[in-house]
C-alpha cells in the first residue's frame, strides 16, 4: 500500500516485458525483416534477372496463354511486388479435380525461367505473426497476448523513466548495468513513436483475434461476417459464342486508366481472365496494397472490349480505417528511405526487447547471496535469453546461408531451408545451457559474426552477384543484402568483444566481509 506509483508502473514494466518478452524479441526480429521480404525474396531467387517490366512480361504471357493454355476455364498472371518473385501465370480447365497448369516467368524479360526452391523472405515475415508448426489460432492468440503485453510495458515504461529525453543522450560503455540501461532507453526513446504505432497497429491487424466479440454478437459464424463484410462479386456465365479475348496489355492499360480516374496510380497486383475466348469473357484485376488510401481494389472488364462491368464498392469509414491502419503496419506503401527508417527503427526495437531481457538479469546477478552460484530460476532466465537473443539470429543467417548451399535439385529444398534455421537455433540452445553464460554469450555472438560473414563470402563464391560485382554493376539489392549482412556481422563482433572485456566490479569490502561472516 505504501508503494508509490511509479515503482508500481516500475514492477509492471517489468514483468510485463520479461514474461513475454522471447516472444516479442522474435516478433520484433523477424517482422524487422519484413520490411525488405521482397528484396530477400529476390536475393534468394539470384536466377531472376531484374525488376519488373510489364512492357517485357505482358506479351510473352499473352502469347504463352494462347499456345498452351486454348480451351481453358481460366487464365491468371501474378505480378511479384517489387519484383521479389517471379510471374506467375496459371491456367485451369474448369472440370472438377482437374490440375492447373503453371508456368514461371523471369520479372524482367518475360522468358520462362526455373528458380530454386525456397520461400524467401515470406516466410521471415509470416514467422512473425503465425510461428512455425503451431495451429493457426493458437499461435494468433500467442502472438496478440505478447502485443498487449508490449504496449503495457511502453506505456509504464514512459511512466516510469524520470528523465525520458536527458538519458537519450547518454550511451555509456563498459559501464556493466548502466551500459545495459542506456541501450535500452537510447532505442526506447529514438523509435518511441514507431513503437507505439506499430505494436497498436499489429493489435488492429489481428483485431477480431483480440476482440471477437463484435462478430459473435451480431453474426451466427465468422463465415456470415466474412459474406456480409466482403460480398461475393456478380458473375458473368459464359455465353457458349466465340470471341477473341483482348490482349494483356489493353486489359492492364484499361485498369489503370479507371484507376488514374479515381486519383491512383499504384501496380497491378494480378489479373485473372474467366472463360477466355468466350463473349462473355471477362477480366478481374486487382490493385498492389502499396497505397494507404485507395479506390475499389477490384475491377471486372470485359474480357472483349474492356468495359467496365463491376467495381468493388468503396470501404466505409471503419473499414478504410483498418485498412490504413494494417498498412501502416506493413509499410508497404513506403517508398525506399521510408522502408529504411521503418527497419532501422525495427532494429532498434529489436536492441530494445533484448537489452530489456539482459538488464533484468544484470540487475537481479548483483542481488544474488552468492552470484557465482545463482539459483535456479535466474539461470533460467538467462540461458533462455542467449538461446533466444542469438539462437533466432544464427537461425537467420544459416537459412540465407543453406539458400546458397543447398542442391537445386533437392526435393523439398524450401523445407530444409527451414528446417536448417530451427536446427541451428535448436543447437544454439544447447550450447547456451551446457556452457558458463559469459562464455556462452561471447561464443554465440562470435559464431553469428562468423554466419554473417560467410554469408557475403558464400554468396561471393556461388554466384555471379557478389557484393564487387553487383557494386560495379548497380545492383543496390544484393549490393546492399551483402552490406547489411557484413554489418550485423561487425555488430555482433564488436558486442562479443565487448562482453569478453568486461570484468565486474568488486564487491566493497564492507559487503564482502558481511557476507563472510553471514557464511561462517
Amino acid at each position: 500500500m505504501n508503494t508509490s506509483f511509479r515503482q508500481s508502473m516500475a514492477s509492471l514494466h517489468t514483468w510485463a516485458g520479461l514474461l513475454p518478452g522471447w516472444l516479442l524479441y522474435i516478433v520484433f526480429l523477424f517482422g524487422t525483416t519484413a520490411y525488405f521480404q521482397q528484396e530477400i525474396s529476390r536475393w534468394m531467387r539470384p536466377e531472376m534477372s531484374g525488376p519488373l517490366s510489364l512492357a517485357a512480361v505482358l506479351p510473352k504471357a499473352d502469347a504463352l496463354l494462347h499456345e498452351k493454355a486454348l480451351g481453358a476455364s481460366e487464365w491468371t498472371i501474378l505480378f511479384p511486388a517489387r519484383s521479389g518473385q517471379v510471374v506467375r501465370v496459371l491456367w485451369e480447365d474448369g472440370q472438377e479435380g482437374s490440375a492447373k497448369g503453371k508456368v514461371t516467368l523471369d520479372p524482367a524479360t518475360g522468358q520462362e525461367v526455373s528458380v530454386r526452391g525456397t520461400q524467401g523472405g515470406s516466410f521471415l515475415y509470416s514467422f512473425h505473426y503465425n510461428l512455425y508448426a503451431m495451429p493457426y489460432l493458437w499461435a494468433r492468440i500467442a502472438i496478440c497476448i505478447a502485443t498487449l503485453a508490449m504496449l503495457v510495458a511502453i506505456l509504464s515504461g514512459v511512466i516510469t523513466h524520470k528523465k525520458i529525453f536527458a538519458d537519450f543522450f547518454l550511451l555509456r560503455f563498459g559501464k556493466g548495468q548502466r551500459s545495459w540501461l542506456d541501450a535500452h532507453n537510447v532505442t526506447a526513446v529514438l523509435a518511441l513513436p514507431f513503437h507505439m504505432m506499430i505494436t497498436y497497429t499489429g493489435l488492429v491487424t489481428l483485431l477480431f483475434t483480440v476482440m471477437p466479440w463484435a462478430i459473435s454478437a451480431n453474426f451466427a459464424d465468422r463465415s456470415a461476417f466474412y459474406d456480409a463484410a466482403y460480398p461475393d462479386s456478380p458473375k458473368f456465365p459464359p455465353s457458349g459464342e466465340g470471341h477473341p479475348t483482348l490482349p494483356l496489355p489493353q486489359l492492364i492499360h484499361r485498369a489503370q486508366s479507371i484507376w488514374a480516374e479515381a486519383g491512383w496510380t499504384g501496380t497491378v497486383g494480378g489479373i485473372t481472365i474467366i472463360n477466355p475466348g468466350d463473349a462473355n469473357a471477362t477480366a478481374s484485376l486487382y490493385a498492389g496494397r502499396d497505397r494507404l488510401a485507395q479506390p475499389a481494389s477490384r475491377l471486372i472488364l470485359s474480357a472483349t472490349d474492356g468495359r467496365l462491368l463491376y467495381a468493388a464498392p468503396p470501404e466505409g469509414s471503419a473499414r478504410l480505417t483498418q485498412s490504413v491502419m494494417i498498412l501502416l503496419h506493413l509499410g508497404t506503401f513506403a517508398d525506399i528511405s521510408l522502408r529504411w527508417l521503418y527497419f532501422l527503427s525495427g532494429v532498434g526495437g529489436t536492441v530494445m526487447v533484448a537489452s530489456g531481457l539482459v538488464l533484468w538479469t544484470v540487475k537481479r546477478r548483483a542481488k544474488l547471496p552468492d552470484p557465482a552460484r545463482p539459483y535456479l530460476g535466474f539461470r533460467l532466465v538467462e540461458r533462455l535469453n542467449i538461446g533466444v537473443i542469438t539462437g533466432s539470429m544464427a537461425g537467420i543467417a544459416v537459412y540465407f546461408l543453406a539458400n546458397r548451399l543447398l542442391p537445386l535439385a533437392m526435393t523439398n529444398r524450401a523445407d530444409w531451408e527451414i528446417n536448417s534455421l530451427f536446427i541451428a537455433w535448436g543447437g544454439v540452445f544447447v550450447w547456451a545451457m551446457a556452457r558458463p553464460a559469459k562464455r556462452a554469450w561471447v561464443e554465440t555472438l562470435a559464431a553469428c559474426a562468423m554466419l554473417y560473414a560467410l554469408v557475403s563470402i558464400i554468396n561471393a563464391i556461388t554466384t555471379e552477384r557478389g557484393l564487387i560485382p553487383s557494386l560495379i554493376a548497380g545492383n543496390w539489392v544484393f549490393a546492399g543484402f551483402d552490406l547489411v549482412m557484413l554489418a550485423t556481422a561487425a555488430a555482433c563482433a564488436f558486442t562479443a568483444w565487448k562482453v569478453a572485456a568486461h570484468k565486474p566490479k568488486a564487491a566493497p569490502r564492507r559487503k564482502a566481509r558481511i557476507s563472510a561472516q553471514g557464511a561462517l
